[in-house]
């Protein structure tokens, strides 16, 4: 329609829709994000002063391994399921009402 207007954003709102919240929330959330990967990277053993070599070294580790690695990753595995499986079971028999 010829006399529709559109409003046009205020000039903070397209900072908070760029970066998904206000600035200082996006912040936070990254600085925690960031240390909690970190924590990550760290207990697999990279170092954040030479991150190339860490990557390097983590994948001849891996090469070393050899089918070992497959043996660590299911008993990994089986170490979740035994509490994962059980509580989803309980979860979807006790849980949320059926839509009927």
């Amino acid at each position: 329609m010829p006399n529709d207007t559109r409003e046009l954003p205020a000039a903070g709102d397209g900072l908070y829709r760029f970066l998904g919240g206000s600035p200082l929330a996006v912040a936070f959330r990254l600085i925690l994000l960031s240390i909690l990967v970190g924590v990550v990277l760290a207990a697999i053993g990279f170092d954040p002063w030479n991150i190339v070599n860490s990557i390097r070294l983590l994948f001849r580790r891996l090469w070393d391994l050899g089918f070992d690695a497959i043996n660590w990753l299911w008993r990994y595995f089986l170490l979740g399921a035994v509490i994962v499986i059980p509580v989803w079971l309980l979860s979807r028999m006790f849980g949320a009402p059926r839509g009927r």
